[in-house]
């Protein structure tokens, strides 16, 4: 395998102060029973406030279009992006294109993020198809059994609140970490993307895939305060996006929100 040695891309943000993020209060209704004629109109009852959103788990998959392991792996993740409660993610890598077919997603970024999972995790080298759930633990991607049981053990998160703000995105409260942990902006497409392809271990396979990221910036660090970072402008149009809070060097991840 060869070892890429490209660092991750950065991208130069503006921080900003965000005032403290605050729950909008529901005036207390007064209810009056009222007459019309001989008929009682009962007062309106208060609607119920909505539940509170689900927290995500995050599931990220290393693959490769030249990997012939990684099909089960993608059908899974594809499975996977339609739950509410889970950020699927699927990074294409580039140590597998010198097989015969270059990667169409695959970025040195994705492959160095990769490389911080293999020290964080202890793991000897990297591998496809590689499932991390939440930056804590990894799996073999074609083993859904595997996946599902490692997504029931997903830990509440201890990192910041994640609010998206106009052009940009607010954190608040939570643990502040030992050390200060990155700020991810992930973006990543909204629609399965089938790929034809022609040379390499998946000659002649159309290869569906879920969640493709597109572009992974960071934008900084969080050390526990309150704090804003302005997001740049996609350079592609429709893609989603979503923000995580992750100790450094492949470390856990301490919060995760998607925007939409």
């Amino acid at each position: 395998m060869s070892q890429p040695t490209d660092p991750i891309p950065t991208a130069s943000v503006r921080r900003r102060r965000f005032p403290s993020l605050r729950l909008l209060g529901l005036g207390a209704a007064v209810a009056v029973a009222t007459t019309v004629g001989a008929v009682s109109v009962a007062p309106a009852r208060p609607e119920a406030s909505p539940p509170p959103p689900t927290e995500l788990t995050v599931v990220e998959l290393f693959t490769s279009q030249g990997c012939s392991s990684c099909p089960p792996a993608n059908a899974n993740l594809l499975r996977l992006s339609g739950r509410p409660d889970i950020l699927a993610l699927s990074f294409g890598v580039t140590y597998w294109d010198q097989l015969g077919w270059r990667d169409t997603f695959a970025q040195p970024a994705f492959t160095a993020r990769q490389r911080d999972y293999q020290r964080g995790l202890g793991n000897g080298n990297v591998w496809t198809p590689q499932i991390v759930v939440d930056g804590r633990e990894d799996v073999v991607g074609g083993r859904m059994s595997e996946i599902e049981r490692e997504i029931a053990r997903h830990r509440a998160f201890t990192g910041p609140t994640i609010r998206f703000q106009g052009r940009g995105v607010g954190l608040a409260g939570g643990e502040a970490p030992r050390q200060p942990a990155d700020v991810w902006l992930v973006r990543y497409e909204p629609r399965p993307i089938e790929v034809p392809v022609a040379r390499g271990e998946n000659t002649g396979r159309t290869l569906p895939h879920a969640n493709v990221v597109r572009e992974l910036v960071k934008l900084g660090q969080w050390r526990g305060q309150t704090v804003g970072f302005a997001t740049p402008v996609s350079g592609r149009p429709g893609m989603r996006t979503a923000i995580l809070v992750q100790a450094t060097s492949g470390g856990p991840i301490l919060a995760a929100a998607r925007q939409g």
